[in-house]
């Protein structure tokens, strides 16, 4: 599963103009230039980046930091991110296949490279396909792969958020064709991370516990259903005032199975139990929940 967010912030073109203030060298007031880490690993990563919230004004990168948050806590149940960097790809910057362990259950990059205007080459993101990983049991004498089929390939278009599952072996295509830092390839990138419910409404996370751990028996009872499933998982559920069960609705999964088998008879048994075990006291007002659940 990944996530990809068009015109994620309405504020994109400020946090792009106070970058481009920074490095306006006509201007010896706005220009302060010396920020950069120049982060090379042998062949491994090779890119300019700094903690974006120390680079960005504060007002402005804070409005950013907490959408981003926000969005995090209500689509994938993780309370918070990790310290964001600002990273920057000029002329043979790149990052090399590689997983992010254990950073956090999903990444993401959020682009404020000006795309369309670019004048470079190389840039995107790559993820392998899943096909690759399980190569034999999709293996097809007349469908060979290709390069195009192995990766996909994600264009860091302008204020675009991508998230997806770090454990994917993933990379950045090297960037060829530009020297100028403001023409370059510019992303915030980091993990959510921090998974735990999250209630918006009247509804005591004590209250909500006693329900998880009636789900957790009911997991372990059922622990045919989780063998061999690893990953994240993601509910909302819709608590009426009354206390009962609206709706359960499935946000998110990186769940997958060392035996190649599906996760979803799993999540679909999960659903079921909460829609129908799942009870609250009365309240004045409904509530929502994002309930995440991780296993390993």
């Amino acid at each position: 599963t990944k996530y990809c967010l068009p015109k994620f912030y309405k504020k994109a073109t400020a946090l792009r103009k106070s970058f481009e203030t920074r490095f306006d060298y006509s201007s010896a007031k706005t220009a302060s230039p010396f920020v950069w880490d120049y982060w090379h690993v042998q062949d491994k990563y090779t890119l300019l980046r700094t903690p974006a919230y120390l680079f960005f004004p504060k007002k402005i990168y804070e409005d950013f930091h907490n959408q981003l948050v926000w969005w995090g806590r209500r689509t994938l149940g993780c309370h918070d991110v990790s310290p964001t960097w600002l990273s920057c790809y000029i002329e043979g910057c790149e990052q090399k296949i590689h997983a992010d362990l254990p950073h956090g259950p999903w990444a993401f990059v959020y682009s404020l490279t000006d795309w369309e205007t670019r004048k470079f080459l190389g840039g995107e993101t790559f993820i392998l396909n899943e096909r690759v990983l399980n190569y034999w049991a999709n293996y097809d004498k007349n469908n060979p792969l290709e390069s195009t089929e192995a990766f996909e390939k994600v264009q860091p278009k302008f204020n675009q958020l991508l998230v997806f599952d770090p454990r994917l072996p993933h990379g950045v295509n090297k960037v060829k064709g530009v020297n100028d830092i403001k023409h370059g390839r510019l992303v915030i990138h980091g993990w959510f991370v921090n998974p735990r419910p999250f209630i918006e409404g009247p509804i005591s996370t004590k209250e909500l516990a006693q329900e998880i751990l009636s789900l957790d028996q009911f997991i372990f009872e059922n622990s045919n259903l989780v063998a061999g499933i690893t990953g994240t998982v993601s509910f909302q559920i819709s608590v009426t005032a009354a206390g009962k069960i609206k709706l359960v609705k499935l946000l998110a999964s990186t769940l997958r199975s060392i035996y190649g088998e599906p996760a979803s008879p799993m999540i679909a048994e999960i659903e079921q139990h909460i829609a129908r075990h799942f009870s609250f006291k009365k309240q004045m007002h409904s509530s929502l929940i994002t309930l995440p659940l991780m296993f390993e």
